[in-house]
C-alpha cells in the first residue's frame, strides 16, 4: 500500500498484509501489484470515495464503513455484469481516529474480501485533518463484450428492479427523524432492520450472470430509484413509465409508509439501496425472474420503457407523481 515510512510500514504489515492474500498482492511490499485476467474476458473497473458526514455518520462502527465502501463498488461490478478480481483501497485517516478503530475498519474489509471474493491487491495510506475518507477501486470480468451498460435500453421493454426498495432511505430518514409519525408505528426489530439495510448494503453479485444473459441495460440504484432511472432513460434515448404501487416493498417499509404516507417519496427517491435496476426485453423477462429468485433475491417489474423522453411514476389511481428532489446529489 504504497508504505511511505516506519509508522506506516508497521500499520500496514499489522492491519493489512494478513488481509491481502491474493499472490499478486506481493504482501503490500511493493508499490503495486498484478493481476491475470481470465482468457478471453476484459477488466471492469469502478471507483467510489465516501467521506464522514457525506455517505457515512463519523460515529458508525468503523467495520461498518469498510463493510459499506466494500459494497457500494462491489454493486456496481454486479450491476455491469462482471465478476470481482480485487480492490484497491485507499484512506485518509483524521488524528481522532486510533488504532483500534483502524483495526476494526481493517477487519470490516478483510471479511467482505473473502465474502464476496474480491482481494485486497493494495492501495495507499494517508494522514488528514479532514474527515475519514474511504476510496475503493473494484476491479471485475467480463467475457469479451460482455458488459451490461446504462446506455442501451430500448423502448417496449419491461423495468425490473431487484429486492426490495426505499429500506436505506427510510433507515437514513429513521436516524435523522426518529420521531416521524411512521417510525413511531415500528417495534424495536424493524428499527433495527432499517438501520442495518442503510449502515450494510448487500450488492447482488448473485445475478450477474442473468444480468449478462437477459438485460438490455442495467444500473445500481444508488442515488433514488425514479433518480437513477431517469438517468438511464436519458443515457438511452428513450422514456419510461413506473407504477409506484408495483415498486418492491419490505414488510417494515410498507408498515412505515401505511403509518406515514409522505414516507413514501423518501422510499422512491433517497438513494443508498444498491439494488440492481434493468431493463429486459419480454422473452428473457421469465429466464430473468427465475434466475434472479434462483440466487435468493428476486426481481419485480415495475413499469416500462417507451418511446420518446422522460420518466413517469404513476399511483394507484394513475396520477402522474411528483418530487421535490429526483435523486441524490452531491452537486
Amino acid at each position: 500500500m504504497g508504505a511511505g515510512g516506519s509508522g506506516e510500514d508497521q500499520l500496514i504489515a499489522r492491519l493489512f498484509e494478513p488481509i491481502a492474500r491474493h499472490p499478486g498482492a506481493l504482501g503490500l511490499k511493493d508499490d503495486a501489484a498484478f493481476l491475470d485476467v481470465p482468457a478471453g474476458h476484459q477488466l471492469v473497473l469502478t471507483k467510489d470515495a465516501l467521506v464522514a458526514g457525506v455517505h457515512f455518520f463519523a460515529e458508525d462502527p468503523p467495520a461498518s464503513i469498510a463493510r459499506k465502501a466494500m459494497r457500494v463498488n462491489l454493486s456496481d461490478l454486479a450491476a455491469k455484469g462482471a465478476e470481482p478480481l480485487g480492490v484497491l483501497l485507499a484512506i485518509a485517516i483524521p488524528p481522532e481516529m486510533g488504532v483500534e478503530a483502524l483495526e476494526a475498519f481493517a477487519s470490516g474489509i478483510g471479511d467482505d474480501a473473502l465474502l464476496f471474493g474480491a482481494p485486497l491487491l493494495g492501495g495507499d495510506m494517508v494522514r488528514t485533518p479532514g474527515p475519514f475518507t474511504v476510496s475503493i477501486t473494484a476491479l471485475g470480468a467480463v467475457p469479451v463484450g460482455g458488459m451490461v451498460r446504462r446506455t442501451t435500453a430500448e423502448a417496449g421493454q419491461a423495468i425490473v428492479v431487484t429486492g426490495t426498495i426505499g429500506d436505506a432511505a427510510l433507515g437514513l430518514e429513521l436516524r435523522l427523524n426518529p420521531e416521524r409519525p411512521g417510525f413511531r408505528a415500528l417495534s424495536e426489530e424493524q428499527r433495527s432492520f432499517l438501520a442495518d439495510r442503510y449502515l450494510n448494503p448487500r450488492p447482488r453479485l448473485g445475478i450477474a450472470g442473468a444480468l449478462r444473459m437477459h438485460a438490455g441495460a442495467a444500473m445500481d440504484v444508488s442515488d433514488g430509484l425514479a433518480g437513477d432511472l431517469a438517468k438511464m432513460l436519458v443515457a438511452s434515448g428513450v422514456a419510461g413509465e413506473v407504477q409506484a404501487d408495483r415498486v418492491p416493498l419490505s414488510p417494515t417499509a410498507r408498515a412505515a409508509i401505511a403509518a406515514e404516507p409522505a414516507l413514501m417519496e423518501n422510499a422512491l427517491t433517497g438513494g443508498d439501496d444498491y439494488e440492481v435496476l434493468a431493463v429486459i426485453a419480454d422473452v428473457h423477462l421469465d429466464a430473468f425472474g427465475a434466475a434472479a429468485t434462483a440466487a435468493g433475491i428476486g426481481a419485480t417489474e415495475i413499469g416500462r420503457t417507451l418511446e420518446g423522453e422522460g420518466l413517469v411514476v404513476r399511483d394507484a389511481t394513475g396520477a402522474a407523481l411528483s418530487f421535490a428532489r429526483g435523486s441524490f446529489s452531491h452537486f
